[in-house]
């Protein structure tokens, strides 16, 4: 809305002069007629405004934030792009499907861009072998509890042995219900022989855990996954399972002389 000039896109007018933009990069008085009905307080933007030099840092106006999108243009016939069946008719407007096809070619510029700066300032760590993404992860829609269960695998960061992360660094990694191998995400998830009944029952398809795994872009895997997660306990907190400990003194139990009276009932022919 706000990357549209006022002349087509009457709600661009409407926005409130809170909204962080400055009066003097407003439009002219032309379009105040799409302000009709409102109070004075509310101003068209002016689309085409540059960023004000020198920059202003405490408030940058919203036609500069979306002036900064003009180097990804490249060549597109249209910027920007709105949708005609928001805005009153207008023969000028190109064919709804040319615009979509530039928004799409923007869009995709854009989240490029992102990524590459995203790697470039905040490089993924070397124990985090997922890519990074601009949306979210399918499993975080399992639920708050076992998606945090998998990120933590993911990441090399959960509960299990081999994940140091919670202990000492010298800590035993070895799987303390199958001692022979380090209890990481593959091991504790496709060959623990501790969970092959489960295994068996759950997690059918599921025959890998990487970074380019089936179960992170199939919801059917990933659903079985988290059942057998749950199921097994895999890389829960230790302190959902408190340690046993003996009581302090016996039980109570009543000894035959405490024990109530039995009670009879005599049932006549007629109750039977």
């Amino acid at each position: 809305m706000v990357c549209s000039p006022p002349s087509v896109n009457p709600a661009t007018a409407r926005l409130h002069p809170s909204f962080p933009s400055l009066s003097v990069h407003r439009a002219p008085d032309s379009s105040r007629a799409l302000t009709r009905g409102l109070s004075s307080d509310h101003l068209p933007l002016h689309w085409k405004t540059p960023r004000p030099v020198p920059p202003i840092r405490n408030h940058l106006p919203v036609d500069a934030v979306a002036h900064r999108t003009i180097p990804f243009t490249l060549g597109l016939s249209r910027m920007p792009m709105i949708n005609s069946h928001l805005v009153y008719p207008a023969p000028a407007l190109p064919p709804q499907s040319l615009m979509d096809s530039t928004y799409s070619a923007l869009k995709k510029r854009v989240r490029e861009k992102l990524l590459e700066e995203w790697a470039s300032l905040f490089p993924t760590p070397g124990y985090y072998l997922h890519p990074p993404a601009l949306l979210p992860r399918p499993f975080m829609g399992l639920g708050k509890f076992i998606a945090g269960r998998i990120h933590q695998m993911r990441a090399g960061k959960s509960y299990l042995a081999a994940h140091p992360t919670w202990r000492s660094p010298d800590a035993d990694t070895s799987c303390p219900r199958y001692g022979l191998e380090p209890e990481t995400f593959e091991h504790a998830v496709l060959s623990c022989p501790s969970r092959q009944h489960s295994r068996s029952r759950l997690l059918h398809g599921v025959t890998a855990v990487g970074p380019e795994a089936p179960p992170w872009s199939s919801l059917p895997l990933l659903k079985r996954l988290a059942t057998f997660i749950g199921v097994t306990s895999t890389a829960f907190p230790p302190t959902m399972f408190p340690p046993s400990t003996p009581p302090s003194s016996p039980p109570f139990s009543l000894s035959p002389s405490r024990l109530p009276p039995p009670v009879f009932r005599v049932f006549s022919l007629a109750e039977v």
